[in-house]
């Protein structure tokens, strides 16, 4: 008798092992400002590294309200997914052991990945860099805060317009071995004013790319059906119309915002 063929296990999606995986808690990211804890999640065969923070460990804060950062985290997803640049780990929404919260694919940093950020002595960025603005280094001194003049960052620097992130730091990129980048850490986002504040300001007034266009027309549309619909489930309404406003803005203008003067611009310490 010849022996059974072997039927290769069924290919689960990131997703898929976000929600339905056993999570297991390994231990703490103690940087983290709200509850971070990473994890291991495993289902049907297959495990990944991920990062839990649930609603419980979230600190009150005065312009959000209290108990809405994981889902903030993941209507971030859903709209970076939509641009189909994937610029956010895959996110979701699942119960825990510390009751519901944001769960994230972790993301290996590549430790030899070029420099996004640097201080520099100088009054203007060298070729291949964008000027963010000048900055306090002790004594009495001052140097030039510059970021990469990197396509995978002015992509991210749209969706920011887009959620209205309140707080892109450096920290929070995430470069990867495959060239590609992640941006993490979004609970502060979708709020109805503009708080738009970030260390990519490189482009601001800027002309957009063809690319952002088209992307950001595709979001215009999506919000309009299946993508509003997700994310009326994950904030309120008026953020819903705020950020459907904010892509009309940005199609309209045609240029990367500039800062409002209403909210202080870069996110200190920039890290």
């Amino acid at each position: 008798m010849s022996a059974p063929e072997r039927i290769p296990p069924r290919s689960v999606t990131p997703a898929e092992l976000l929600v339905h995986g056993e999570l297991k808690v390994r231990g703490r990211i103690r940087d983290a400002s709200n509850a971070a804890l990473f994890c291991t999640v495993a289902h049907d065969g297959e495990e990944a590294s991920c990062v839990y923070k649930p609603v419980a460990g979230e600190r009150p804060l005065w312009d959000f309200p209290d108990g809405t950062l994981a889902q903030r985290e993941v209507a971030a997803y859903e709209v970076a997914a939509a641009t189909g640049w994937d610029l956010v780990p895959p996110t979701v929404l699942r119960d825990g052991p510390y009751g519901e919260g944001m769960c994230q694919l972790w993301i290996d940093v590549d430790p030899e990945s070029a420099d996004l950020l640097a201080l520099v002595d100088a009054e203007e960025p060298e070729p291949g860099w964008k000027a963010i603005g000048f900055a306090e280094v002790g004594e009495g001194k001052t140097a030039l805060l510059v970021h990469a003049d990197d396509e995978r960052l002015r992509r991210l620097a749209v969706l920011d317009a887009v959620i209205n992130n309140a707080d892109r730091k450096g920290g929070h990129l995430l470069p990867t071995a495959d060239g590609r980048l992640y941006g993490i850490d979004h609970g502060v986002t979708f709020n109805v004013d503009n708080k738009l504040r970030t260390l990519l300001w490189g482009w601001a007034g800027q002309s957009l790319t063809g690319e952002a266009v088209e992307a950001l027309k595709g979001l215009r549309e999506a919000l309009g059906g299946v993508l509003g619909a997700r994310l009326a489930e994950l904030i309120t309404a008026a953020e819903l119309d705020a950020t459907r406003a904010r892509v009309d803005a940005l199609l309209t203008s045609g240029k990367h915002p500039e800062p409002s003067g209403e909210w202080p611009a870069i996110p200190w310490p920039p890290v």
